[in-house]
């Protein structure tokens, strides 16, 4: 079993640690059983599973709900829920509450806050109620309206060296692993370094300790939009719609089901009815 020990461990041998998102029950079991090491229930649910387009309106209720039915499917997997745009954001008291209802009632094993320096006052009081803290920086879609979009960041000097100053902060507010998204990959190689505990990239190139994906993503199950960091695996879109295809075909020519697919009754039964008429 993954536990929140397991992450340093894993930095101090060199071994990468793997990560997906999962938002049910049949998928967390899936990955689970492939051997993934760490689930994220993300935000990401409000585009990837409710069709919002950013992940602005999902809230603590969705990802108790969404957690609840990942726990249910993992046995041996570290599962992290994130913590929802304004979940955390007035004040620690909102903080240390958001965090343990998702570990109380959705049954994750640790929480992912977004910020570095601006939220290190509610890292630290998160775990100091006992509660492990993941961090997320670089961007971080609940700030897409301060960025202006799903854009790169650190890739000018200041911004850079913000992200790096984020990193040192929550390291030492205590998080036990950090989330790099989209920023260079050379850059989260300085931080990487420079930090003790691990990073996991997602867009962050490949010098992180670990890496993580949207599971729809990598099974391809979109084909309007893939994110120039992610890599299809399978194009299971294609799959499904060629299933569902089939399946409208052979029920409108009434090849489908066939008699294996079809429950029997006795034949003595099935006069009985017919003699008193029932029908």
């Amino acid at each position: 079993m993954f536990t929140v020990n397991s992450f340093m461990e894993a930095k101090e041998k060199g071994d990468k640690i793997t990560m997906l998102t999962a938002y049910d029950y049949s998928m967390a079991k899936i990955v689970d059983e492939a051997g993934i090491d760490c689930i994220l229930i993300g935000d990401s649910l409000g585009m990837v599973i409710q069709g919002y387009d950013s992940t602005l309106e999902v809230t603590m209720e969705d990802m108790i709900y969404h957690s609840r039915a990942v726990r249910r499917g993992s046995k041996n997997a570290f599962i992290v829920g994130d913590l929802p745009f304004m979940s955390y954001h007035i004040n620690t008291e909102d903080a240390i509450r958001s965090a343990g209802r998702l570990v109380q009632e959705g049954k994750v094993h640790g929480v992912k806050i977004e910020g570095g320096l601006e939220v290190v006052d509610k890292v630290r009081a998160i775990i100091g109620a006992q509660i492990p803290v993941m961090g997320h920086i670089g961007l971080t879609p609940q700030s897409v309206n301060i960025f202006g979009g799903f854009k790169v960041q650190g890739n000018e000097v200041e911004r850079a060296k913000k992200v790096v100053a984020d990193a040192i902060a929550l390291e030492k507010a205590g998080v036990f692993a950090i989330v790099l998204e989209a920023i260079p990959g050379k850059l989260a190689k300085i931080i990487s370094e420079k930090i003790s505990i691990p990073t996991i990239g997602i867009g962050a190139g490949k010098y992180c300790d670990g890496q993580v994906l949207v599971i729809n993503d990598l099974l391809g199950m979109y084909s309007e939009f893939t994110p120039k960091f992610s890599k299809k695996y399978a194009n299971l879109k294609e799959e499904i719609t060629n299933a569902v295809g089939q399946y409208i075909e052979e029920v409108k020519h009434v090849s489908f089901p066939e008699d294996k697919h079809t429950f029997t009754i006795k034949e003595d039964i099935l006069q009985t009815i017919m003699s008193e008429d029932i029908c």
